[in-house]
């Protein structure tokens, strides 16, 4: 049902200037890798079959993995706040107070403190999470919560305390959101880094904060916000059990809402955790009961569609039945697009009153601001100490280095950086498509499977005369690599190669015979593309090669981390094709493919040798794989 409308998604809107090119097989079978792999992921998040006990017995380690996950585990020190309070405004029913503190040393965090005029007892106290909306002038920030005063404002008046917390990304200390999407920072999955975790780590400072504050009822803590408020209303709620009620607003979507619908285009890496256990969202959903839960939306939103807020909604309802408490879970749908409208602030307001204050008295106030966005500012001057603007490169700290063998190196990086290959090495069903012989030089072409919805091409070359080779060269060919072997093998074998050369012909001048035969009297030779690159390579450029690797990232996997696998595969066909498992392989690569052989060598023992070239100093540089530095880097894997 779903490959259609991503097709057109994958290969006309994601490609470079919206090609309406049709497209190519390779596109197809990845939609339905996507969409296989989509499935699977949904139908393991929150089984039918589940039972309290079952739940409960997992529930922490859920928590401690959805930290790990965020890049909070172990969880950073709570080191001193040294929160100050840099001015305040009055108007008639409320105060606010300016103020910033320390989340971590360096690591500010501003933000406006609503407080009723009535402080006499401690009070319900709700923590606001802004949205993207920004808030700047002539290049300063005024931070997001000033588009956000309405609410603060509103629950002030209407007795509450509230917190309006700025952003990392639309603070008045400016951070980055879209290091994957937009800025080919692809070391943060790498590092095992996601902007969602400082977002977690400010909603809990800040809770730390407000239970110094006298006016504060520390048990009565509520959250809300809106989009990516939204977001990390519900991060910050799985974590954190002093949030007593929450009310998150159109701040989840599922991987299938993300992967086939296309809506992880338009979102940031703020709204991702670095899916190192193969989770589906409504799993984050599900550690909120049985705390009441107000799942808030509208019908026409584009970023988180009503339909994916109803799957949301019946799946978390399983575990509030579970726990018989299905009367603290709440749906609220109003009319509207992608936007915090009237209704919706009507029903979090009512939500708080019951759940919080027990009450049920009609909200007579509406959410209105009562500020200029420069009222609010903080900050005078921006302190030269702040680190926000580059915290990806010190939010997860790396370990020091670490010699392992080589088989407790295989089950770190099997139990984590590589969870997301398939758990059982399905049939390779092999078949060979030609095999033909030139200039006493044989090329025998395969297709096998490298896991379902991937066939991959291998081809052989052979010396016609002589023993069969005790030694196979395997060259894994990246982009640069395929067009050389296609100009090397089109020479000669140009009527055969027709598919890859797709009626390009090359000069017989261009011999590939001279060089291999040297070769070709001692090893046979072996080349391969992994997905994604020559008869895979998939439609479009940049721009849609990082939405595809973006839903590698939803799924637990990433596209190099996935070629890894491949490459184990091939290795694994060439023994198979050749019905010789003594044969000794050898692996051939250069750059970031030459990582991936060198994951690939340390799994399959048949592999004795590697000619690896232009190695790349750090894993930080490429290719990324999720986690992997907070294993080991590159020297760590080449002395096992």
């Amino acid at each position: 049902m779903h490959r259609l409308s991503f097709v057109a998604m994958l290969a006309i809107s994601a490609c470079t200037g919206f090609s309406a090119d049709p497209p190519t097989s390779a596109d197809l079978e990845l939609t339905d890798y996507f969409n296989a792999q989509t499935t699977a992921l949904s139908e393991r998040c929150l089984p039918e079959t589940t039972t309290l006990e079952e739940w409960k017995s997992h529930r922490d380690e859920y928590r401690r993995q959805l930290q790990e996950m965020l890049g909070l585990w172990p969880m950073p020190e709570r080191t001193a706040l040294k929160p100050v309070v840099t001015g305040k405004l009055e108007r008639e029913d409320f105060t606010v107070e300016k103020i910033y503190f320390q989340a971590s040393p360096g690591l500010y965090c501003t933000a406006n403190l609503y407080l009723p005029k009535d402080t006499a007892r401690p009070a319900a106290t709700i923590l606001y999470a802004c949205g993207h909306a920004r808030s700047m002038t002539n290049g300063i920030s005024f931070g997001n919560k000033a588009v956000y005063q309405n609410d603060g404002a509103w629950f002030a008046r209407n007795g509450y305390v509230c917190l309006v917390l700025d952003t990392l990304l639309a603070g008045e200390i400016q951070g980055v959101h879209t290091g994957t999407r937009d800025r080919g920072l692809w070391w943060w999955n790498s590092r095992g880094y996601t902007p969602a975790g400082v977002e977690a780590w400010f909603g809990m400072r800040a809770l730390d904060y407000l239970s110094t504050r006298p006016e504060v009822d520390t048990n009565r803590f509520g959250i809300t916000g809106h989009s990516g408020g939204g977001a990390y209303s519900w991060t910050i709620t799985a974590l954190d059990e002093r949030i007593k009620v929450a009310a998150p607003l159109a701040g989840m979507a599922d991987a299938h809402s993300h992967i086939l619908d296309g809506v992880i285009d338009r979102h940031c890496d703020c709204n991702f955790f670095v899916n190192y256990y193969g989770w589906d969202f409504p799993q984050i959903a599900a550690l909120v009961a049985p705390r009441p839960l107000l799942i808030g939306g509208t019908d026409n939103d584009r970023l988180f569609n009503l339909p994916n807020t109803q799957r949301l909604h019946e799946k978390v309802r399983r575990i509030y039945q579970l726990y018989g408490v299905t009367n603290k879970l709440g749906l609220a749908i109003a009319p509207g697009a992608h936007e915090e409208v009237p209704e919706l602030q009507l029903a979090v307001m009512r939500w708080f009153n019951q759940q919080l204050k027990g009450e049920a008295n009609p909200v007579e106030t509406v959410a209105q601001p009562f500020f200029a966005p420069s009222e609010l500012k903080v900050f005078e001057a921006l302190p030269l100490d702040a680190i926000n603007t580059n915290i990806a490169e010190t939010f997860v700290p790396l370990p020091a280095p670490v010699k392992r063998s080589r088989e407790e190196l295989r089950r770190a990086l099997r139990g984590k950086v590589f969870a997301g290959w398939p758990a059982e090495e399905s049939p390779l069903e092999s078949k060979r498509l030609f095999s033909t012989e030139r200039d006493e030089v044989r090329l025998t072409a395969w297709d096998f499977t490298s896991q379902d919805n991937v066939r991959l091409r291998l081809y052989l070359l052979e010396n016609v005369v002589g023993p069969k080779a005790e030694v196979v060269v395997l060259t894994v060919l990246d982009d640069a690599g395929w067009t050389n072997w296609l100009r090397n093998a089109g020479s000669l074998f140009a009527d055969e190669l027709n598919q890859e050369l797709g009626g390009i012909r090359f000069s017989s001048a261009v011999k590939a015979a001279t060089e291999w035969k040297g070769e070709l009297k001692q090893k046979a030779l072996a080349f391969f593309a992994p997905r994604g690159v020559g008869l895979n390579a998939w439609s479009g450029g940049e721009p849609a090669q990082t939405k595809i690797r973006r839903r590698f990232m939803l799924l637990g996997q990433t596209v190099d981390g996935m070629r890894v696998w491949d490459i184990r595969r091939a290795v694994q066909a060439i023994h198979q094709v050749r019905e010789d498992d003594r044969a000794r392989v050898e692996l051939r690569a250069r750059g970031s493919m030459a990582v991936n052989a060198l994951y690939a060598a340390l799994f399959e023992p048949n592999v004795k040798h590697l000619e690896l070239k232009q190695l790349p100093e750090s894993l930080r540089l490429g290719p990324d794989y999720l986690g992997v530095l907070k294993i080991g880097d590159l020297p760590q894997v080449v002395e096992p």
